[in-house]
């Protein structure tokens, strides 16, 4: 593949789709990313960015600057489209393909013979043949022979999205076997990991698997600590000694669980097979019920106090990231104000502001505070000292103090 001569069209400039699209531009490829938003494009045409991840602010910058990466709101012809919109889901946790079945209509038009249609939206079994391809193919495309459509899920964690991108394995899956190899040849241009090629089927259902492994470790921990809690044991030291076991590799518990991935992908397996996903299920419901045990553990704190000050250290759903989809950390703070538990104060050193709440410095919020809640492991909090807290109670979800 010529890359300097191939154009890549990315549609959805977000956590996945921005980086995707600058790190493309920088190896040379002619980018053209899109995005509804008009101050997205208008801020990344500025070479600059709308989310936060080390470097995308240099690789944004450098790719718009060459001339190799331009944002509009709407697609453009190109050699490669990649669809890398959001997939949410609906009301009672049904998977919501509508922002993937939007994205394949709008570059429908601009599809050519030759060309490559990459799914990198995390989806559910089957999307990228009843979606993608079947909406390319009732637009007159011939997806047999003439366009050539995959699924390549992204496989990278916030805060190294960058360096996943092209360290890590990656697996392309296409809805035929030349499909599935010329996306493969795409992805060997700019991808230092191995390229395991599959059909679509299964390269959707193993980035779901990958998440919901981990959630039902996580929901494991967390159904320990909820345990621990009433025998009176310390999870984090009993978690430490059991994973000396050579066998044994259990992950830590927390107020729950969030992310784009994590928190969402497994309720994709079960929408698809509801009747035999038991497990699964189970381990989404124990992760979802964490938020309000949190919040019951706070309230019952507060109520030893005439006006008790309730201090919150994170609103991230994860630690070192600004990112608050899906955090159990946002939902705790949120619940807790809603049912004015106390005066809450706010620490998220990952955010400039908040419409709902005044961030303050931590150490200013441990101050005041009766009540110290840490919801999120940020790298500032890690040197919290446990005098600090003196004669404060606390709600340590993370462990940080042990």
């Amino acid at each position: 593949m010529e890359i300097s001569n191939t154009r890549v069209c990315v549609v959805g400039l977000g956590y996945i789709g921005l980086p995707t699209a600058s790190l493309l531009g920088t190896k040379g490829f002619q980018v053209h990313g899109v995005d509804v938003d008009q101050a997205v494009v208008e801020t990344i045409n500025q070479g600059n960015i709308h989310i936060v991840e080390p470097d995308l602010d240099i690789l944004v910058k450098s790719a718009v600057q060459s001339g190799r990466l331009t944002a509009a709101q709407e697609p453009a012809a190109a050699d490669i489209f990649i669809i890398a919109v959001p997939t949410p889901f609906k009301e009672q946790r049904q998977p919501d393909v509508s922002y993937i079945e939007a994205a394949t209509r709008s570059i429908a038009p601009f599809v050519q013979p030759g060309n490559i249609v990459i799914l990198e939206s995390t989806s559910p079994v089957g999307t990228t043949e009843d979606v993608v391809a079947r909406i390319l193919d009732e637009s007159g495309h011939n997806i047999d022979e003439q366009v050539f459509v995959a699924h390549c899920p992204e496989r990278v964690l916030p805060g190294r999205i960058l360096t996943e991108l092209v360290e890590n394995d990656r697996i392309v899956g296409g809805v035929n076997e030349l499909a599935t190899e010329k996306a493969t040849d795409f992805y060997h241009t700019f991808v230092r990991g191995e390229i395991l090629a599959t059909d679509s089927r299964t390269a959707e259902m193993a980035k779901l698997t990958e998440n919901a492994f981990r959630d039902v470790n996580i929901a494991f921990a967390n159904e320990l600590s909820l345990i621990c809690d009433q025998q009176g044991v310390n999870v984090w030291e009993l978690i430490t000694l059991a994973n000396r076991h050579p066998r044994v590799n259990i992950l830590q518990p927390g107020p729950g669980v969030g992310g784009h991935c994590i928190a969402v992908d497994p309720w994709f397996i079960v929408a698809g097979a509801p009747r035999v996903s038991r497990l699964i299920k189970t381990a989404r419901e124990v992760n979802d019920a964490k938020p309000d045990w949190v919040t019951r553990k706070v309230r019952s704190s507060a109520e030893k106090f005439k006006h008790p000050v309730i201090g919150c250290l994170g609103l991230a759903f994860k630690a070192d990231v600004n990112d608050l989809r899906q955090s159990p950390a946002l939902d705790i703070v949120n619940q807790l104000q809603a049912e004015e538990v106390g005066q809450l104060l706010v620490a998220e050193p990952n955010l400039k502001g908040h419409g709902d709440f005044d961030l303050l410095p931590y150490q200013e919020v441990i101050a005041r505070a009766d009540i110290v809640v840490i919801l999120v492991d940020h790298k500032p909090f890690r040197r919290i000292k446990p005098q600090d807290l003196h004669e404060k109670v606390v709600i340590d979800t993370r462990g940080i103090l042990s």
